[in-house]
């Protein structure tokens, strides 16, 4: 058992979208690897998994991010 429990501080008015309990909590109450945020209000915080699924979407449509397909032959002189 830890002698000193380290609580996180947040300041007040910021929102968080907890993954584990799914809710919206003003401070973070969970770790910091439960959570997203910091929001501005309630409702970025509430759409907090929607935003994440629209920004998912654009990176994984990104040309730039992609690999080359793997039956696409190798430029780079290596073998296969």
């Amino acid at each position: 058992m830890a002698l000193f429990k380290k609580r996180t501080v947040g300041k007040p008015g910021e929102w968080f979208y907890c993954l584990e309990h799914k809710k919206v909590e003003e401070g973070p109450d969970c770790p910091a690897k439960n959570r997203f945020g910091p929001y501005a209000s309630r409702e970025e915080a509430s759409a907090a998994m929607e935003t994440a699924a629209e920004r998912n979407l654009e990176w994984e449509t990104d040309p730039k991010w992609h690999d080359a397909p793997k039956d696409a032959p190798k430029t780079d002189g290596t073998p296969d």
